[in-house]
């Protein structure tokens, strides 16, 4: 546990009707399906932590776009600065890695009704991105 607050970022990333989720192996949030995610680490850019811990957890490269926002989350043994960053333009090949258990596509409807275990914030951080990316679609789409 440290006494200072964590940066971290969230890598997300839509197509179509799906987002990808990681199903997280560790601590805090153990189980729980979430965006890709972790702590930025030194010299780099939150932009460049969303695409290493995207590649890392699920072996996928792609460009990241906006910051979506941002929130802390303050658990009893851990105290987190999330900075979610949108992710499009994914190339790979999709396979859970580093602290992800599981990664795969999730449909939306489902993240939406939470029919999964997930993270706090994942269906509103879903929202969020939908509506951002009908705003202002990325290019080629």
């Amino acid at each position: 546990m440290s006494d200072k607050p964590v940066l971290a970022v969230l890598a997300v990333l839509l197509r179509a009707s799906q987002a990808l989720l990681v199903q997280r192996r560790n601590a805090p949030d153990a189980g729980l399906w979430g965006f890709p995610g972790g702590r930025v680490e030194f010299g780099e850019t939150v932009q460049q932590a969303a695409l290493r811990e995207l590649a890392e957890e699920t072996g996928l490269q792609a460009q990241t776009g906006p910051v979506l926002g941002q929130r802390d989350l303050i658990l009893p043994a851990h105290h987190f600065h999330l900075v979610a960053v949108l992710c499009d333009t994914p190339h790979g090949v999709l396979q859970a890695g580093d602290d992800a258990a599981q990664a795969r596509w999730v449909d939306i409807g489902d993240i939406l009704a939470q029919r999964l275990p997930m993270s706090e914030g994942v269906a509103d951080l879903c929202r969020t991105a939908r509506a951002r990316i009908a705003q202002n679609p990325p290019s080629g789409n």
